[in-house]
Protein backbone atom coordinates (compact mmCIF):
# COMPACT_ATOMS: atom_id res chain seq x y z
CA UNK A 1 0.00 0.00 0.00
CA UNK A 2 1.31 3.42 -0.97
CA UNK A 3 0.04 6.22 1.27
CA UNK A 4 -0.35 9.62 -0.35
CA UNK A 5 -0.78 11.17 3.10
CA UNK A 6 -1.05 10.10 6.73
CA UNK A 7 -4.56 9.72 8.21
CA UNK A 8 -6.23 13.01 9.13
CA UNK A 9 -9.48 14.16 10.76
CA UNK A 10 -12.04 16.13 8.77
CA UNK A 11 -13.78 19.13 10.37
CA UNK A 12 -17.13 18.51 12.07
CA UNK A 13 -20.12 18.96 9.75
CA UNK A 14 -23.74 17.86 9.19
CA UNK A 15 -24.11 14.07 9.07
CA UNK A 16 -25.18 12.72 5.67
CA UNK A 17 -26.86 9.70 7.24
CA UNK A 18 -28.48 11.28 10.32
CA UNK A 19 -29.28 14.92 9.47
CA UNK A 20 -29.99 15.92 13.08
CA UNK A 21 -26.43 15.05 14.07
CA UNK A 22 -22.91 16.25 13.22
CA UNK A 23 -20.09 13.98 12.13
CA UNK A 24 -16.46 13.88 11.13
CA UNK A 25 -14.25 11.32 9.41
CA UNK A 26 -10.77 9.96 9.75
CA UNK A 27 -9.37 9.69 6.23
CA UNK A 28 -6.32 9.21 4.03
CA UNK A 29 -5.49 8.76 0.34
CA UNK A 30 -3.68 5.64 -0.89
CA UNK A 31 -3.23 3.37 -3.88
CA UNK A 32 -1.63 0.06 -4.89
CA UNK A 33 -3.31 -1.85 -2.06
CA UNK A 34 -3.10 -5.63 -2.11
CA UNK A 35 -6.09 -7.83 -1.27
CA UNK A 36 -4.54 -8.37 2.18
CA UNK A 37 -4.11 -4.62 2.72
CA UNK A 38 -7.76 -4.07 1.88
CA UNK A 39 -8.96 -6.85 4.19
CA UNK A 40 -7.02 -5.36 7.09
CA UNK A 41 -8.73 -2.00 6.55
CA UNK A 42 -12.21 -3.51 6.08
CA UNK A 43 -11.74 -5.45 9.31
CA UNK A 44 -11.21 -2.15 11.14
CA UNK A 45 -14.24 -0.38 9.71
CA UNK A 46 -12.67 1.54 6.81
CA UNK A 47 -14.54 2.26 3.57
CA UNK A 48 -13.37 3.94 0.35
CA UNK A 49 -14.15 5.67 -2.91
CA UNK A 50 -11.28 5.60 -5.40
CA UNK A 51 -8.11 6.55 -3.51
CA UNK A 52 -10.06 8.13 -0.62
CA UNK A 53 -10.28 5.86 2.45
CA UNK A 54 -12.41 6.88 5.42
CA UNK A 55 -14.22 5.82 8.57
CA UNK A 56 -16.42 7.79 11.00
CA UNK A 57 -14.79 9.37 14.03
CA UNK A 58 -17.80 10.81 15.84
CA UNK A 59 -17.03 10.25 19.50
CA UNK A 60 -19.72 8.29 21.31
CA UNK A 61 -22.24 8.25 18.44
CA UNK A 62 -21.13 5.00 16.77
CA UNK A 63 -24.40 4.62 14.86
CA UNK A 64 -22.57 3.78 11.60
CA UNK A 65 -22.00 0.07 12.17
CA UNK A 66 -19.89 -1.91 9.64
CA UNK A 67 -21.76 -5.05 8.57
CA UNK A 68 -20.64 -8.13 6.66
CA UNK A 69 -22.79 -11.02 5.45
CA UNK A 70 -21.45 -14.54 6.01
CA UNK A 71 -21.51 -15.39 2.32
CA UNK A 72 -21.31 -19.17 2.48
CA UNK A 73 -24.08 -19.38 5.08
CA UNK A 74 -26.43 -16.77 3.64
CA UNK A 75 -30.07 -17.92 3.51
CA UNK A 76 -32.69 -15.68 1.86
CA UNK A 77 -35.86 -14.85 3.75
CA UNK A 78 -39.32 -15.49 2.34
CA UNK A 79 -39.47 -11.90 1.06
CA UNK A 80 -36.01 -12.18 -0.50
CA UNK A 81 -36.98 -15.42 -2.24
CA UNK A 82 -39.86 -13.53 -3.87
CA UNK A 83 -37.34 -10.99 -5.16
CA UNK A 84 -35.25 -13.82 -6.62
CA UNK A 85 -38.27 -15.24 -8.41
CA UNK A 86 -39.20 -11.81 -9.76
CA UNK A 87 -35.68 -11.35 -11.15
CA UNK A 88 -35.36 -14.76 -12.84
CA UNK A 89 -35.00 -13.12 -16.26
CA UNK A 90 -32.04 -10.97 -15.18
CA UNK A 91 -28.51 -12.07 -16.11
CA UNK A 92 -25.58 -11.02 -13.90
CA UNK A 93 -22.04 -10.77 -15.25
CA UNK A 94 -18.95 -10.08 -13.14
CA UNK A 95 -16.28 -8.26 -15.13
CA UNK A 96 -13.13 -6.21 -14.78
CA UNK A 97 -13.63 -2.52 -14.06
CA UNK A 98 -14.48 -0.83 -17.38
CA UNK A 99 -15.93 2.64 -17.84
CA UNK A 100 -18.68 3.11 -20.44
CA UNK A 101 -20.92 6.07 -21.17
CA UNK A 102 -24.04 3.97 -20.63
CA UNK A 103 -22.92 3.25 -17.06
CA UNK A 104 -22.62 6.95 -16.28
CA UNK A 105 -26.10 7.49 -17.72
CA UNK A 106 -27.47 4.89 -15.28
CA UNK A 107 -25.64 6.65 -12.43
CA UNK A 108 -27.07 10.01 -13.45
CA UNK A 109 -30.61 8.62 -13.60
CA UNK A 110 -30.19 6.86 -10.24
CA UNK A 111 -28.76 9.94 -8.49
CA UNK A 112 -31.37 12.32 -9.86
CA UNK A 113 -34.47 10.22 -9.41
CA UNK A 114 -33.60 8.62 -6.07
CA UNK A 115 -31.71 11.41 -4.32
CA UNK A 116 -32.45 14.56 -6.33
CA UNK A 117 -28.76 15.08 -7.12
CA UNK A 118 -27.19 16.19 -10.38
CA UNK A 119 -24.05 14.28 -11.42
CA UNK A 120 -20.72 15.27 -12.93
CA UNK A 121 -18.91 12.72 -15.07
CA UNK A 122 -15.48 13.60 -13.65
CA UNK A 123 -16.70 13.08 -10.07
CA UNK A 124 -18.23 9.74 -11.04
CA UNK A 125 -15.03 8.58 -12.71
CA UNK A 126 -12.87 9.63 -9.74
CA UNK A 127 -15.07 7.83 -7.21
CA UNK A 128 -15.56 4.55 -9.06
CA UNK A 129 -12.92 4.21 -11.77
CA UNK A 130 -9.79 5.39 -9.96
CA UNK A 131 -8.40 1.98 -9.13
CA UNK A 132 -6.52 1.75 -5.81
CA UNK A 133 -7.09 -1.93 -4.94
CA UNK A 134 -8.38 -5.15 -6.58
CA UNK A 135 -11.81 -4.34 -8.03
CA UNK A 136 -14.72 -5.79 -10.03
CA UNK A 137 -17.95 -4.51 -11.46
CA UNK A 138 -21.19 -6.48 -11.63
CA UNK A 139 -23.49 -5.87 -14.59
CA UNK A 140 -27.19 -6.73 -14.65
CA UNK A 141 -28.93 -7.35 -17.96
CA UNK A 142 -32.61 -7.78 -18.78
CA UNK A 143 -33.21 -9.00 -22.33
CA UNK A 144 -29.58 -8.06 -23.15
CA UNK A 145 -30.13 -4.51 -21.94
CA UNK A 146 -27.91 -3.12 -19.17
CA UNK A 147 -30.14 -1.99 -16.28
CA UNK A 148 -27.82 -1.91 -13.25
CA UNK A 149 -24.16 -1.92 -12.21
CA UNK A 150 -22.37 -2.69 -8.93
CA UNK A 151 -18.89 -1.53 -7.95
CA UNK A 152 -17.09 -4.12 -5.83
CA UNK A 153 -13.67 -4.29 -4.17
CA UNK A 154 -11.95 -7.65 -3.68
CA UNK A 155 -10.07 -8.40 -0.47
CA UNK A 156 -8.32 -11.59 0.57
CA UNK A 157 -11.40 -12.70 2.54
CA UNK A 158 -14.36 -11.05 0.90
CA UNK A 159 -16.08 -8.85 -1.61
CA UNK A 160 -16.92 -5.32 -0.53
CA UNK A 161 -19.87 -3.49 -2.06
CA UNK A 162 -18.86 0.10 -2.79
CA UNK A 163 -21.98 1.32 -4.57
CA UNK A 164 -24.87 0.01 -6.64
CA UNK A 165 -26.81 1.88 -9.33
CA UNK A 166 -29.82 0.96 -11.43
CA UNK A 167 -32.24 2.48 -13.91
CA UNK A 168 -35.07 3.75 -11.77
CA UNK A 169 -37.64 2.66 -14.35
CA UNK A 170 -36.84 -0.90 -13.18
CA UNK A 171 -37.38 -0.14 -9.48
CA UNK A 172 -40.19 -2.70 -9.20
CA UNK A 173 -37.62 -5.51 -9.39
CA UNK A 174 -36.08 -4.43 -6.03
CA UNK A 175 -32.68 -4.57 -7.65
CA UNK A 176 -30.82 -3.39 -4.55
CA UNK A 177 -31.95 -6.44 -2.60
CA UNK A 178 -31.30 -8.68 -5.61
CA UNK A 179 -27.75 -7.37 -5.98
CA UNK A 180 -26.83 -8.21 -2.38
CA UNK A 181 -27.96 -11.80 -2.84
CA UNK A 182 -26.18 -12.29 -6.16
CA UNK A 183 -22.95 -10.62 -5.04
CA UNK A 184 -22.88 -12.54 -1.74
CA UNK A 185 -23.42 -15.69 -3.81
CA UNK A 186 -20.48 -14.69 -6.01
CA UNK A 187 -18.27 -14.18 -2.95
CA UNK A 188 -19.13 -17.69 -1.78
CA UNK A 189 -18.40 -19.11 -5.25
CA UNK A 190 -14.90 -17.61 -5.00
CA UNK A 191 -14.37 -19.28 -1.63
CA UNK A 192 -14.52 -15.94 0.22
CA UNK A 193 -16.28 -15.99 3.61
CA UNK A 194 -17.51 -12.38 3.69
CA UNK A 195 -19.57 -9.91 1.73
CA UNK A 196 -19.02 -6.44 3.20
CA UNK A 197 -22.07 -4.19 2.95
CA UNK A 198 -20.63 -0.99 4.36
CA UNK A 199 -22.31 0.89 7.20
CA UNK A 200 -25.58 -0.31 8.68
CA UNK A 201 -27.58 2.54 10.27
CA UNK A 202 -30.85 1.39 11.78
CA UNK A 203 -32.36 4.89 11.89
CA UNK A 204 -31.65 5.61 8.20
CA UNK A 205 -34.18 4.15 5.75
CA UNK A 206 -31.55 3.88 3.01
CA UNK A 207 -29.19 1.89 5.26
CA UNK A 208 -31.52 -0.16 7.49
CA UNK A 209 -32.16 -2.81 4.80
CA UNK A 210 -28.64 -4.17 5.30
CA UNK A 211 -29.68 -5.77 8.57
CA UNK A 212 -32.14 -8.04 6.72
CA UNK A 213 -29.46 -10.35 5.28
CA UNK A 214 -28.68 -13.31 7.53
CA UNK A 215 -26.46 -14.46 9.02
CA UNK A 216 -24.24 -11.41 9.39
CA UNK A 217 -21.64 -9.91 11.68
CA UNK A 218 -21.30 -6.33 12.87
CA UNK A 219 -18.23 -4.44 14.07
CA UNK A 220 -18.11 -3.21 17.65
CA UNK A 221 -16.21 0.09 17.50
CA UNK A 222 -15.50 0.25 21.24
CA UNK A 223 -13.99 -3.25 21.48
CA UNK A 224 -12.77 -3.41 17.86
CA UNK A 225 -14.18 -6.90 17.30
CA UNK A 226 -16.76 -8.47 14.98
CA UNK A 227 -19.75 -10.21 16.57
CA UNK A 228 -22.28 -12.49 14.97
CA UNK A 229 -25.92 -11.40 15.19
CA UNK A 230 -27.57 -12.79 18.31
CA UNK A 231 -24.24 -14.07 19.60
CA UNK A 232 -22.55 -12.40 22.57
CA UNK A 233 -19.34 -14.32 22.07
CA UNK A 234 -16.43 -12.65 20.35
CA UNK A 235 -15.95 -13.32 16.63
CA UNK A 236 -12.57 -12.26 15.28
Amino acid sequence: MILLQEPRLSPWGPCTYLPERNCRFEYFFAYDLTANDLEELLCRGWRKFGEYYFRPSCGECRRCVPLRVLAGEFTPTKSQRRVLRGCEGIEVRFNELEYRDEIFEIYRDHSLNRFGKESEENDFFTAFYTRSCPTLQSEYFLRDKLIAVGFIDVSSKGLSSIYYIYKTSFEKYRLGTYSVMREAEHAASLGLPYYYLGYYIEENQHMAYKGHFHPHETFDWSREIWTREGDKSIEK
